[in-house]
């Protein structure tokens, strides 16, 4: 009797809506913790209607002798427009990628658990972890660079504070890479804003103190660091 029930469509099926919520939620975890627009909620809410799909598709298949496939293969599809909205065009910068891979990767986890492919699901959440928490460490002892973007808000004389600014850099080692001025449409009379990519030695590099001495130049009221 608990053996049928144990392997009973119902009984399985809370097992992996369960799970599906967990798995997917531990990811979200991980990008919540670094402030990204898809966290804990958008995760777990991806995962567990993963594996909703998939239970609806093999509950179809059994009461309706269709194909259990057709269903979750829209899903795949469908996700893409929740990881296109994740992907953030923010001034110079294209934001929000990683996320998207991870709603994806959320996603077939979700499928992988309601096809009861447990073993599979439950690898690839710690493989996926694994790569968003630590694979910055392996990136950042293979390169000895590292790239610096700043957004920067000028009021006026803009040819003089251009070159305070690349003197400033200068002298902190920062070979620039791209500066770049914001259309004029977008920013308030008599303001600049300038966007300057470049590449800095990690070594005994000085980022805040570098950041301090552009925003004491004169004329300059912000200076934003871009994430990378």
């Amino acid at each position: 009797m608990i053996w049928e029930i144990l392997n009973s469509f119902w009984f399985q099926a809370i097992i992996k809506l369960i799970l599906g919520f967990v798995l997917a939620g531990i990811i979200g975890l991980e990008r919540s913790s670094w402030s990204k627009p898809a966290g804990f909620r958008t995760h777990a809410l991806v995962g567990i209607s993963s594996v909703l799909i998939m239970l609806c598709g093999e509950y179809m298949s059994k009461a309706y002798d269709i194909d259990p496939s057709r269903i979750p293969a829209q899903l795949l599809s469908g996700i893409g427009f929740i990881g296109a909205g994740t992907i953030l065009r923010d001034g110079f910068n294209v934001k929000g990628l990683t996320t998207a891979a991870g709603l994806l990767s959320v996603t077939c986890i979700g499928l992988s658990i309601g096809a009861g492919f447990y073993l599979g699901g439950i690898m690839t959440t710690l493989i996926v972890y694994i790569i968003l928490s630590y694979s910055y460490k392996i990136s950042d002892r293979l390169n000895h660079f590292n790239m610096l973007e700043l957004d920067i808000k000028i009021h006026k004389n803009l040819k003089q504070v251009l070159a305070e600014i690349e003197e400033c850099l200068s002298n902190y080692q920062v070979e620039i890479k791209q500066m770049k001025r914001a259309k004029k449409e977008e920013l308030q009379e008599e303001t600049e804003m300038l966007h300057v990519v470049g590449h800095y030695n990690k070594r005994g590099f000085k980022k805040n103190e570098l950041l301090r001495k552009i925003a004491e130049i004169e004329n300059i009221s912000e200076v934003l660091e871009e994430e990378n």
